[in-house]
């Protein structure tokens, strides 16, 4: 194992140990990691990724992430003119910890220049064009006449659909044997 790769495995127990718990931290893989950094309702994630010769070269920056559109882009300049000083004195040590601690220190000075009457001006830009057609119209239903719509209710019996209840067309026995004919008694 190379002399990099000790040290970055070194780091990668001390980056647990000391973020465990904590919710704004995150690995995404064996040498990428991400840190949200937030202050009242203003926030954006940095990315640091190493290179294989890591700590002995200086590790990537990244803030072109979904989650941080809404940053202006000399926000994200002066992000990356922070942590890109710090880093240049850390070259050869391990920095993760200490370029995310470098930002926490910074946050409200770096986000004061982040306004949101600007997010707002590019939000205004987006043009959103609805590709269905207003001239569409409702398709009309076919016009019935009353005896037309009596039938069609008769027929599906209340929303039955056709059934008929149960013995519908039965004979009602008490009346059947009371219709029999009377017989004279003798």
């Amino acid at each position: 194992m190379s002399e990099d790769a000790e040290q970055q495995a070194e780091e990668i127990e001390v980056l647990k140990s000391i973020y465990e718990g904590d919710e704004n931290f995150k690995q995404v893989d064996g040498t990428t990691y991400q840190y949200k950094y937030t202050e009242g309702e203003k926030s954006f994630i940095l990315e640091i990724k190493w290179g294989p010769t890591y700590p002995t070269e200086k590790p990537k920056c990244n803030l072109e992430i979904f989650y941080n559109q809404h940053l202006l882009p000399s926000v994200k300049e002066k992000i990356l003119e922070i942590v890109e000083a710090e880093a240049e004195q850390w070259v050869g040590c391990a920095m993760t910890y200490t370029l995310f601690e470098c930002l926490k220190e910074k946050v409200a000075e770096i986000l004061a220049g982040q306004t949101e009457e600007a997010v707002a001006a590019r939000v205004e830009k987006i043009v959103i064009e609805d590709q269905t057609e207003t001239s569409k119209k409702p398709e009309k239903k076919e016009q019935l006449t009353k005896s037309q719509k009596r039938r069609a209710w008769d027929r599906a019996e209340i929303g039955k659909a056709g059934e008929r209840p149960r013995g519908w067309d039965w004979v009602d026995i008490v009346k059947h044997l009371s219709q029999a004919p009377h017989q004279p008694t003798s």
